[in-house]
């Protein structure tokens, strides 16, 4: 119907997800432990080719966990990214640590080049240590992330990690199932290049429990200690021993039955995601003064949210979600940079020149894994008719 609400981006759960629930239901596992949490641990695992994964209560405990393991303390700092979902920096605070906020480039994701010319220019190099000349702070991790199921440079960046000694956590938490199809990562899942990698299963996202997350790494005893620090760093649970600081970062035996279901169709959704992909690009780079965001070559992306870019006009952006809220059609800006928001104000920053580009321009539109194509040419038509 012409009328009928279509939202950005919502849940689909026509698999086995009623069945999985009712199951941990009937037996009685609904908390903390059950079989549905180790069962999607190990499907996660297996799908991305790590060793193991451990489940966390959202993709926000999973980043904190991560800057842990990879050493982060007070008084470090951490490069991080300006245009992404503030929930990839506010663990950096939570670790004691303060950001180095670097800009995107035209992928969405951190730009590599800048990245390389701030290690080399900003900071000195010595015993192992990368410091920043400015503050004095050592730079101990980055937190790269794969923007809406794009693929940051990693070629470009794990040798720049590698000569300064940064630890790198990829943030996929938009990039479940996006994987290089090229190159040196030939294979490689978006969260399993760098150091240790964090998925997201909110509501919004390609899969989802509910809310959830999960870590994974090459390395094993990275893997162990996440499960020993998001499981209340139990030394010996019988006796209630514990030997650090532990956290209540645990999946649910309910949220991990749903996952669980989201994963036998993950590659399904892909498809769905992919051609209404393309049906918006092949329409919308057709109108003036506007196109649809490419993703990186060389990777299949899981096609998680799609950007039309206003190429000339930073009024549009506004404009176009209010005409497509006339028409009963939800669509977002992206987010405001991370650098401007008042709990960072002050902050370090380096060169930001394109992420506020993009700022202006950027307008996110319906990508439910349930829209049809109908749907997807509705969308279509107000954006034409609104271009014209």
């Amino acid at each position: 119907m012409a009328d009928e609400f279509i939202a950005l981006s919502v849940p689909n759960l026509k698999g086995n997800e009623l069945k999985y629930v009712t199951d941990a239901v009937e037996t009685e596992w609904v908390s903390t432990a059950g079989p549905y949490v180790s069962d999607f641990e190990k499907k996660v695992a297996e799908y991305v080719h790590t060793p193991a994964a451990v489940s966390t209560q959202n993709g926000t405990s999973a980043l904190h966990i991560s800057l842990m393991l990879c050493g982060v303390k007070p008084g470090d700092a951490v490069i991080v990214p300006t245009l992404t979902f503030i929930a990839a920096v506010n663990p950096t605070k939570y670790a004691g640590a303060e950001p180095v906020f670097m800009d995107c480039d035209d992928s969405l994701c951190m730009d590599p080049v800048k990245l390389k010319r701030f290690c080399e220019e900003e900071c000195d190099f010595t015993d192992g240590r990368l410091i920043d000349k400015q503050t004095g702070r050592q730079i101990k991790a980055m937190v790269v992330v794969h923007v809406f199921g794009n693929m940051a440079d990693m070629e470009a960046i794990m040798p720049i990690a590698e000569k300064y000694n940064i630890k790198v956590i990829e943030d996929a938490t938009e990039a479940l199932g996006t994987y290089y199809t090229e190159g040196k990562y030939a294979g490689k899942f978006a969260g399993t290049i760098g150091t240790i990698g964090c998925y997201s299963f909110n509501g919004n996202k390609i899969i989802t429990t509910g809310g959830g997350g999960m870590i994974v790494s090459n390395d094993e005893a990275l893997l162990a200690h996440a499960k020993h620090l998001t499981t209340q760093a139990k030394a010996d649970q019988a006796n209630f021993i514990h030997d650090e600081i532990g956290y209540n970062y645990r999946l649910t035996n309910l949220q991990a039955a749903l996952g669980l279901a989201q994963m036998e169709q993950l590659e399904d959704f892909i498809k769905v995601k992919t051609k209404n992909y393309h049906l918006y690009k092949e329409a919308i780079d057709k109108m003036p003064g506007l196109h649809v965001q490419d993703f990186r070559p060389g990777i299949r992306s899981n096609y998680w949210f799609y950007s039309v870019v206003f190429e000339n006009d930073e009024t549009g952006r506004d404009k176009l979600i209010e005409a497509l809220k006339e028409e009963h059609i939800q669509s977002r800006p992206i987010w405001g940079l991370i650098s401007d928001q008042l709990p960072y104000e002050g902050a370090r920053t380096y060169d930001l020149t394109c992420a506020p580009w993009y700022w202006h321009r950027v307008v996110n539109v319906p990508c439910s894994t349930n829209l049809d194509e109908s749907g997807v040419r509705r969308v279509i038509d107000v954006i034409k008719n609104f271009s014209e």
